[in-house]
């Protein structure tokens, strides 16, 4: 598949930017050969365009999880160094697309199962298997609280265990770096979110603890072929 024409629609244009993404990003969060092509060209016009840089951030997160992209991936290396700058520039005007500047900063980070974890911790969910005991643990950030819990089918999550946030000084590795991110830029319902999704969780089941962000990163690693 060839890159899409640029000049039969306009960048203003939100029914081309729908009808792009279907052509970019395929069924079943697939990236078409165009939508690598195409990198470039987005970049150049994410630092005024919020349609650019949601296409360009869906595109590298979605080429993650591809066996073979690899290539495809090396040869928009520039264009993802200068994606990178840009997107820390504009997260710093505390934009209203700020989370999906987050996950996309993620995604170029190469931070994929972050970026695919990332919510805006009003209404986030996250269903995990106890380490120890195998049990399913539900883990619950957000506006309603924030627990682990057994999910029970009638009454909803029950014996709920309030969560272990990560003290801000014990952060390490992409937790510190996007905790810094959001703090500096006062998006403090992000920050505050990142503390306890790099935290930890007790699982209601045999009482044991575990890191939520390291059990969410097994769970959701790729399998190699």
């Amino acid at each position: 598949m060839s890159p899409p024409s640029w000049s039969s629609w306009s960048a203003s244009d939100a029914e081309a930017w729908k009808e792009l993404g279907y052509r970019l990003v395929l069924e079943h969060d697939l990236v078409s050969p165009a939508g690598f092509a195409a990198l470039p060209r987005l970049v150049r016009l994410a630092s005024g365009n919020a349609d650019a840089r949601r296409l360009a951030g869906e595109i590298v997160e979605r080429a993650a999880g591809q066996h073979g992209c690899d290539e495809l991936l090396e040869g928009c290396a520039d264009a993802i160094v200068e994606f990178r700058g840009l997107l820390d520039q504009h997260l710093r005007t505390r934009p209203a697309d700020c989370l999906t500047a987050c996950r996309a900063l993620l995604a170029v980070q190469e931070e994929y199962h972050g970026a695919a974890a990332l919510g805006d911790f009003t209404d986030d969910f996250y269903g995990l298997d106890c380490p120890h005991c195998a049990v399913m643990v539900t883990i619950a950030i957000g506006n309603y609280g924030r627990y682990s819990a057994s999910r029970d089918r009638d009454l909803g999550d029950v014996d709920r265990r309030d969560l272990r946030p990560a003290p801000t000084e014990q952060l390490s590795g992409v937790g510190r770096w996007m905790h810094e991110v959001t703090a500096r830029d006062e998006e403090n319902v992000l920050a505050d979110g990142m503390l306890h999704l790099f935290g930890k969780a007790e699982c209601p089941h045999c009482e044991s603890v575990f890191s939520i962000a390291d059990e969410y990163a097994a769970a959701n690693r790729p399998v190699l072929r």
